[in-house]
């Protein structure tokens, strides 16, 4: 699976993952804008080859990562939720950057290993 698939896959379960957990907010439709759509909106545009999204993908996955850490830490009865959010947020970080760290560090063509 290369990067580009998990980063789409590492966001779309992403803002289900926000869909489902705020399902019961009294301000639903708040939360699925500030929360869900992102991630989503940012799905569509790797998928449709968008540099910059790969960016803010990357970018935006350090306040899901602070918020799923702030949620862990305060309220245990979330945590899953937020344990979950915190490992996709990783996994966003990762397959956001895999390209620009295998371009800086991988095995160059004819390198001896």
């Amino acid at each position: 699976m290369n990067a580009k698939r998990i980063l789409v896959a590492s966001l779309l379960l992403l803002s289900l993952l926000f869909a489902i957990w705020f399902r019961g907010d009294r301000h639903l439709a708040a939360s699925l804008l500030v929360f869900a759509a992102p991630p989503l909106l940012l799905a569509a545009g790797v998928l449709r080859g968008a540099k910059p999204a790969a960016f803010w993908a990357g970018v935006l996955a350090l306040p899901w990562f602070c918020h799923g850490v702030m949620v862990a830490w305060s309220r245990s009865g979330e945590a899953g939720w937020a344990w979950a959010e915190i490992v996709l947020s990783l996994a966003v970080v990762l397959a956001s950057n895999w390209p620009g760290l295998h371009a800086r560090f991988g095995r160059k063509k004819g390198a001896a290993g």
